[in-house]
């Protein structure tokens, strides 16, 4: 059958190539200009619709399920602002490492610079946050110019996986039809005939490509230069979407070297069944300034959570080598004295298999061990029912949330506090939890549309932890809940504004502190409940254990929502890092 203009070929040709390139799932907000993209996505029988109304959360639900699963989704908007809506995104999928492809309409050439109505200059829009950047020629029925369509799209989507991974913008111009109306004689019948109309069986071109494996003699001059060490150490930072090796591996490492490991809680190490073969710490905020400095680090991953951490190891007279995938430089200590371009989970594990284990590091390892224990020790004290209701603090539900989350279970933390929080008192355990955050450019606009889309991309139980400002900037994606039939336990921690900024010196100006920093807001988040369509329910700090273990156990989508005093509660958090500092138990 032929198509029955040449937009409608243009969008058959590049959603069919995206499908033979293994695309799955397209997030589309709706427009005009986009239509012939719209048509042809909602015509594929292997590529999934997600319908937003509006691009910014569309943007992020296709962040969320790319950071998710390490495969692209796509995101598809028209014209104008909507394009500029899903620059935040970009943004993020670019320093996060996560695959997106951004599929933007546009108006005709001509009318560009003209006055035109929604028409926006989008050449080169997000600048270099993507990885490539194509303009498509607009429509023609011409078989080399179809064909260089099919090369296009299936090198677009490659580019969002090759290391780093990352967005990838193509911009689409359509004149009209828009539609799918005939146009006779737009697309003759013997066309249709060709190779460029039918496609090749399989991607029109096929890309191979994957992080480099460490070369033998690197692995063996680093197995050297670990035996020798007295002090090994191992730390993981936020990992790249696609590190699913990376735990077992640095398991087998630490094991094999005598490292303990420092897991970030977006690591991808801190959590699993490895977690009984090797000393994963996860309360090294309160007391790695009070132990011996190692006198080797490795490090995997993205710059750690913990700031304490960061200047620890910044201060630290050792070689420490970096290992990045892509050779990108992820240390703005700027005091790593190495750089490794290799794939991190390939590395520690040659590493672990060429290292002489003969040698035991019991008193560095014991120190580690002592220390953690004593941590959660005086974490669980301070955290009993009676200690809550006396001295409530916003880290005790981070605790509560990563302790009791389902096994497996996709568990999201917002920017700001909760991350943070996660980082000191979420304690290590053997459950199969994927810790997610938008640690990319760390804002905290499209967290909740980012969550729903990695609940939408896997079977597992969603626990979205945000703070009140983080809900309130990206309310809309809400939608996603019924609309996209997304299940989720939300857990807010509402303390009536930017809670964090009692961190900083500014909290002992005020003014402006209050009105230009806290930003006390006053809203009634009981509204989302009837407009969402959630179960909404106000819990006291104490009692949030119970009603959590009642959502996650329960079908659809519950918002549970604490009260707390935002700087009562740092001034707890403070009060009780303190303490977890004096008492690591070492000599």
């Amino acid at each position: 059958m032929t198509d029955p203009n040449r937009n409608a070929l243009w969008g058959r040709c590049l959603a069919e190539e995206l499908a033979a390139g293994g695309l799955k799932a397209v997030c589309l907000a709706p427009g005009s200009r986009s239509t012939p993209l719209a048509v042809a996505f909602a015509a594929h029988p292997e590529i999934e619709v997600l319908s937003h109304l509006d691009e910014r959360s569309a943007a992020y639900f296709a962040l969320g399920r790319g950071r998710r699963t390490g495969e692209p989704t796509a995101v598809v908007c028209t014209s104008g602002t909507a394009a500029a809506n899903v620059h935040p995104a970009v943004i993020e999928a670019d320093r996060g490492r996560v695959p997106l492809l951004v599929l933007t309409a546009d108006r005709p050439h001509e009318l560009r610079d003209s006055g035109a109505n929604q028409t926006i200059d989008q050449v080169k829009l997000y600048g270099d946050a993507v990885r490539w950047y194509a303009e498509l020629p607009e429509p023609v029925v011409d078989a080399r110019a179809v064909r260089s369509l099919r090369t296009t799209a299936a090198r677009a989507l490659a580019a969002t996986t090759r290391p780093p991974a990352g967005p990838v913008h193509l911009n689409c111009p359509f004149r009209k039809p828009l539609e799918p109306t005939p146009v006779p004689g737009d697309v003759p019948d013997a066309f249709a005939e060709g190779l460029a109309a039918r496609g090749r069986d399989g991607p029109f071109v096929e890309s191979h490509a994957s992080p480099a494996p460490p070369d033998p003699e690197t692995v063996a001059g680093l197995a050297a230069a670990l035996e020798g060490a007295d002090r090994p150490l191992l730390v993981a930072g936020p990992a790249d979407p696609d590190a699913s090796s990376l735990a077992t591996a640095a398991a087998a490492f630490a094991d094999a070297v005598g490292a303990p490991i420092l897991a970030d809680p977006l690591s991808g190490v801190r959590f699993g069944p490895h977690v009984d073969d090797a000393v994963v710490c996860g309360g090294y905020d309160a007391y790695v300034d009070r132990l011996p400095e190692p006198d080797l680090v490795v490090r995997v991953g993205a710059s750690p959570t913990s700031k304490r951490l960061r200047e620890r190891l910044a201060d630290a007279d050792a070689r420490q080598l970096l290992v990045d995938p892509a050779g990108g430089w992820r240390e703005a200590t700027f005091t790593a004295t190495g750089l490794l371009a290799a794939d991190p989970g390939a590395t520690l594990a040659a590493v672990a298999d060429a290292v002489d284990r003969t040698r035991a590091r019991t008193d560095w390892l014991d120190r580690f061990r002592t220390a953690e224990d004593r941590h959660w020790e005086l974490l669980e004290e301070a955290t009993t029912p009676a200690a809550l209701a006396a001295e409530p603090f916003e880290g005790a539900i981070l605790a509560a949330a990563l302790a009791a989350a389902p096994d497996p279970a996709t568990v999201f933390v917002s920017n700001s506090m909760p991350v943070r929080d996660a980082d000191r008192f979420g304690r290590p355990r053997p459950a199969a939890l994927t810790v997610l955050g938008n640690r990319g450019a760390s804002g905290i606009d499209g967290i909740t549309s980012t969550a729903l889309g990695a609940g939408d991309a896997t079977d597992d139980p969603l626990v979205l932890v945000t703070g009140d400002l983080a809900l309130y900037h990206d309310a809309n994606g809400l939608l996603a809940l019924d609309r996209l039939g997304v299940d989720a336990t939300i857990v807010l921690i509402d303390n009536d504004g930017g809670g964090i900024f009692h961190m900083l010196p500014i909290e002992g100006f005020d003014p402006p502190f209050t009105g230009s920093f806290k930003t006390p807001h006053g809203l009634a988040f009981e509204a989302l409940e009837g407009l969402y369509g959630l179960e909404f329910s106000r819990v006291d700090p104490e009692g949030f254990p119970a009603a959590y273990r009642d959502s996650v156990a329960s079908p659809g989508s519950q918002l549970l929502a604490i009260g707390f005093d935002a700087e009562s509660s740092h001034r707890r958090r403070e009060a009780l890092r303190r303490e977890l500092s004096a008492g690591d138990g070492q000599p």
